[in-house]
């Protein structure tokens, strides 16, 4: 039995080594945010969007979304809203036509939101569009969001992410942890990314993708279920970069309870894993025959579950070295606890801390975020049981988040 403790001593290293490796590239690449955001210009409205809403039971909440599309700073017709009602059991198509959107029903099988955008892209895309764009049926749009759109796309952005608001960030704790979350990533990693001239990641929502493109890909051939990351992982393979555009804004509306953000982050992880699978092989080919750091960067990037595996790896080998460090059960089971609560507490401070320097930085300070900010660390450590999870058993299926209620952005001081 002698040989275990050393055994865990070095598990714990290995582990914390690998951690180390992966935790200092996102810290390098996210201090690159403090590089200002590229300029894009101003440019005259030419480019033709169609907008895609994929929208399933969403009667209650369309409305808010197609009136601020109705109201962009854009000429109208320059745009259409495509609402593709799919597996629907309530009036969706009904209620987008009566807001004034176009409506395109589904008419295949569809298990995930990847496969309407398909369905949606191949029956209009003989309709000369320049760009795409994805929204969320819950989301609400900035008003200037289709002109920022235009100027990136007119600057050469062939895919472009936009900022990533949140609707309700003071509604509960997990709004408050989600809504801290997305402006982490606004901030840090599509911030950061564009500061250090590699790819942003389109994030499910609020984005561009040109017709040119599409046409270079093949068209709209995603088929895992993060159609998002997929497409991001496509374009880098084409030899395309995500462009980060912060001034076009959405509103995203952020789960109340933890079990809606356990079935979506879930549903994050499994598609993380299976973009991993598919495009891993053809990236580290792609590294070897040309390395570019943007390559490097989206490899790091699908690794993150790998990362929170190690973590969670590594917190079990810690109890277990301090464990056997007693001579009794009752020691060794009092070490183990004191051990996995030291990393914990560690994890707990410096995620707190991160999260207090992202209000600061993108001006989101409020007194009705203490609840989303005390528990930021527990938003952040339920990951790794979730991702464990996930190694074992990926979702396939795209599983419903209900919303139920009309509602405007909550902005901070109101």
């Amino acid at each position: 039995m002698d040989w275990m403790f050393p055994a865990a001593l070095a598990l714990t290293g290995t582990f914390g080594v690998l951690m180390g490796l992966w935790g200092l590239w996102y810290l390098i690449s996210g201090l690159a945010c403090v590089r200002k955001p590229t300029d894009y210009g101003f440019h005259p409205a030419r480019t033709k969007f169609a907008i895609l809403i994929a929208a399933r039971n969403e009667e209650l909440v369309i409305g808010p979304l197609i009136n601020s599309l109705l109201t962009q700073d854009y000429p109208a017709e320059l745009y259409d809203i495509w609402v593709i009602p799919n597996n629907c059991t309530d009036n969706t198509a009904r209620a987008a036509e009566q807001f004034g959107a176009k409506v395109l029903e589904c008419t295949v099988p569809v298990k995930s939101k990847g496969e309407v955008l398909r369905f949606a892209y191949n029956r209009l895309r003989g309709r000369r569009y320049d760009a795409w764009v994805v929204f969320d049926a819950d989301n609400v749009v900035d008003s200037r969001f289709l002109a920022e759109m235009n100027n990136a796309r007119l600057a050469g952005a062939q895919a472009a992410q936009g900022y990533r608001d949140s609707k309700n960030p003071y509604d509960t704790a997990v709004s408050g942890c989600s809504s801290i979350y997305y402006w982490m990533m606004d901030r840090f990693h599509n911030g950061g990314k564009a500061g250090m001239g590699v790819s942003a990641m389109i994030g499910g929502t609020g984005f561009m993708v040109t017709q040119a493109l599409l046409d270079k890909l093949g068209g709209w051939r995603t088929e895992t279920i993060s159609e998002d990351l997929e497409i991001t992982a496509q374009a880098i393979l084409a030899g395309e970069r995500v462009a980060y555009v912060p001034r076009a804004v959405t509103y995203d509306e952020q789960p109340l309870t933890w079990e809606q953000s356990f079935t979506q982050r879930r549903r994050w992880t499994s598609g993380t894993l299976q973009v991993a699978q598919r495009c891993l092989p053809a990236l580290n080919e792609a590294q070897a025959d040309r390395p570019r750091l943007t390559l490097f960067d989206f490899e790091f990037t699908l690794l993150l579950p790998a990362y929170q595996l190690a973590a969670l790896a590594g917190l079990v080998c810690t109890a277990l070295a301090s464990a056997l460090g007693g001579r009794t059960l009752l020691q060794a089971l009092a070490l183990a606890i004191v051990g996995a609560c030291g990393n914990i507490a560690w994890a707990a401070l410096t995620a707190t801390i991160a999260a207090g320097i992202v209000l600061s930085l993108e001006g989101k300070w409020d007194r009705r975020l203490w609840k989303g900010l005390c528990t930021y660390w527990l938003f952040l450590l339920t990951w790794l049981p979730i991702t464990a999870v996930s190694f074992w058993k990926k979702t396939t299926v795209w599983e419903e988040i209900r919303h139920t209620r009309t509602m405007a952005p909550q902005l901070p001081g109101r």
